[in-house]
């Protein structure tokens, strides 16, 4: 198959050779973990310059069609399954069912935290919605409004979207084309990873620190042309970072230089967050939206997001949403309504990310009385730092009977090398249980020092 393929491919410039190798990948001439041919070699046969097939086979790597392997040459990309958040593999998960392993890398709330839905279920019961009715259920819009003023520039436009993911995949569509550039958070939470790739952007790594994303590293990604920047200002997903206030000021007066660029904030923690709220959009950024999802408060069945922005970028987002769902079901919408502005609810929101913050804070300490330091930052996970690779550990752990997640997987820049962090979701267990993790993996860590 592949020596069908070196004489198949053809095109005379870039976009044309990728094309060709894309039809060639659709139609099973190539199959994955097939070699392309070397660059030397398909550049005389198509007499084009080597750098137009570099250029090729670069578009494709962004794709995710196939996989540079430096001197090994590139090969059509196997069709592996991303790591993706709340679950884990189909062989690994036949472990967790049945008690095998323990998994304590999901990154889910815990269900008894979730407030009850039946009240509010009820009330959500009204008269048929009917097309071409308003898009955003009125009483949800007068509450999100007052809820989100005071964090956004004073003139805003609000739009739902079935989850934060649906938003910034919406409008990353809306104002980019195929291998545009987006800086992303590193470590970045695995589903900006997927939307970036699937979306065909090219993701450039901003590093983070212990007050977020960093300057140097953000002017850098606008100096490489990025045309939006993606970032958390509470419980970066994983390392749990709030952006500090003297951060926020130094990002936006970054951006100031770049009004045009599109600046998405996720704030995906909003209501649990033990930390205030900075934002890196400045009051005269021009392309900007500020995402609030519900789903780690009151469930992830209530796939429901609000996003703040300008009124082009509003706009535009409004047109990513015709052609689909056009709009958020309004029963979802009245839920959410019903249950956020209840003050129960909202004392029993703000209790569970007072759980959450007080088990991450106590299995901290007790990983510093086994000789592991770290520090207990914002949201559901904890971000352990090792002194060995993570990889290593990891597998030590579940011949102990621990499914971790490690750093590996959401980092961005493959030349910093393996990573030394697990992403641990431990509030769910209960004192016992966290003290047996914190030998074990204490055991885990020695073992490979």
């Amino acid at each position: 198959m592949a020596e069908q393929a070196e004489t198949a491919i053809t095109g005379g410039t870039a976009a044309e050779i990728a094309d060709s190798v894309r039809d060639l990948i659709e139609s099973g001439i190539l199959v994955p973990g097939d070699p392309l041919p070397p660059v030397r070699v398909l550049a005389r046969r198509l007499e084009v310059n080597r750098n137009t097939v570099v250029a090729a086979y670069g578009l494709l790597a962004r794709s995710g069609a196939v996989i540079g392997q430096g001197r090994a040459g590139t090969r059509v990309a196997e069709h592996t399954p991303m790591a993706q958040e709340g679950y884990v593999a189909t062989g690994t998960l036949r472990d967790v069912a049945s008690g095998t392993l323990r998994d304590v890398g999901t990154g889910n709330p815990a269900a008894e935290l979730i407030p009850d839905l039946s009240t509010a279920l009820h009330a959500a019961v009204g008269r048929p919605v009917l097309y071409g009715e308003p898009v955003i259920d009125r009483g949800l819009e007068a509450w999100a409004r007052d809820w989100i003023a005071p964090d956004v520039p004073s003139d805003f436009q609000l739009t739902v979207t079935s989850g934060a993911v649906d938003a910034v995949e919406r409008l990353l569509a809306q104002a980019l084309t195929r291998d545009d550039a987006v800086a992303l958070e590193d470590p970045c939470f695995l589903a900006s990873i997927q939307v970036t790739r699937f979306g065909g952007y090219r993701a450039v790594a901003v590093p983070v620190d212990d007050e977020g994303m960093t300057v140097d590293g953000l002017r850098a990604a606008l100096a490489q042309g990025v045309r939006a920047v993606i970032g958390t200002p509470r419980a970066q997903n994983p390392t749990g970072v709030s952006l500090s206030a003297r951060r926020a000021e130094a990002l936006r007066a970054v951006l100031a230089e770049y009004p045009y660029v599109l600046v998405i904030e996720d704030d995906y923690y909003s209501l649990l967050s033990q930390r205030q709220f900075h934002s890196m959009v400045g009051p005269d950024h021009r392309r900007w939206a500020l995402v609030r999802s519900v789903s780690k408060f009151i469930g992830p069945d209530i796939c429901l997001a609000l996003v703040a922005s300008d009124a082009e970028t509003a706009s535009r987002l409004a047109m990513r949403l015709s052609p689909g769902t056009t709009w958020v079901s309004h029963l979802l919408q009245r839920t959410a309504h019903a249950l956020l502005s209840d003050a129960g609810t909202r004392a029993a929101i703000a209790r569970a990310g007072a759980h959450y913050a007080a088990r991450n804070e106590a299995f901290a300490t007790r990983l510093a009385q086994h000789g592991i330091e770290t520090v207990a930052g914002d949201g559901i996970n904890l971000w352990v730092g090792l002194p060995v690779f993570a990889r290593d550990v990891g597998e030590r752990l579940k011949e102990r009977g621990w499914l971790v997640r490690t750093g590996d997987e959401f980092r961005l820049d493959p030349a910093a090398g393996p990573s030394r962090h697990l992403r641990l979701t431990i509030h769910e267990l209960d004192d016992s249980e966290a003290e047996m993790l914190a030998v074990d993996l204490a055991d885990a860590v020695r073992a490979g020092g």
